[in-house]
């Protein structure tokens, strides 16, 4: 009996020193910054990072000379049904949260554990948006006509694809406003990849400054004061 109790205490204290071990690296790790990628080429397209507080989405034009987000994400898709809007946000994440939790009060442990264990599929959540404004929670980012190319191919290389190559939408009443959607995505999100660390990722796909690593939001923003 002791030497169960021994094991059950030896495992229960690994355990908690990898939740703490995990939470002293996400906290130190965001600060160790990857530096934007020099390049000569003009920045004439702009980007923005937008956070709600806890997920980050990449938000860009909606149409310019290089693509058309409007042809693989169609405005008809939104129930506002607009067709003038200007940028569209994108974000990656787990499929549970996105269409199971509206709001964080509706949060259930099952689904928590999911999202952190690999245990479900992902999805993108895309939002148009008429203007976007910079504040806190939405920084603006000048980039070149190259940078764009290889963010596009970033962002589109995560989407799920049909047979013929079209973003699979998936129809749900489970979206925040009248101007978002959901696709289904590739990958699993997990503690060790999360929104905000595939959000980052764009931004290095970018030639951007960004986190070593994080799993915030805080982690990139806090390159952007």
């Amino acid at each position: 009996m002791k030497k169960m109790i021994f094991i059950f205490l030896k495992i229960v204290g690994i355990f908690l020193g990898l939740i703490l071990l995990y939470a002293l690296l996400a906290y130190l790790l965001p600060f160790i910054e990857t530096s934007e990628k020099k390049t000569t080429d003009a920045k004439t397209i702009p980007i923005y990072i937008y956070t709600n507080g806890v997920h980050t989405d990449i938000v860009m034009p909606v149409k310019n000379n290089i693509t058309d987000w409007s042809e693989k994400i169609p405005f008809e898709n939104v129930k506002s049904k607009k067709t003038d809007y200007k940028y569209v946000g994108i974000g990656w994440g787990d499929k549970g949260f996105y269409l199971d939790t509206p709001t964080w009060a509706d949060l259930k442990a099952s689904t928590a554990f999911k999202a952190a264990f690999w245990l479900s599929d992902s999805a993108m959540h895309c939002s148009f948006y008429s203007e976007v404004k910079e504040a806190e929670d939405c920084k603006k980012i000048m980039i070149s006509e190259q940078q764009y190319r290889d963010l596009i191919n970033f962002v589109d290389a995560k989407f799920d694809k049909d047979e013929a190559g079209n973003y699979i939408f998936v129809k749900t009443d489970a979206v925040y406003d009248d101007n978002d959607a959901f696709y289904d995505a590739k990958g699993t999100y997990s503690f060790l990849y999360t929104c905000n660390t595939w959000a980052n990722d764009a931004l290095k796909a970018a030639g951007q400054k960004a986190a070593w690593w994080t799993a915030s939001d805080y982690g990139i923003f806090q390159h952007y004061k």
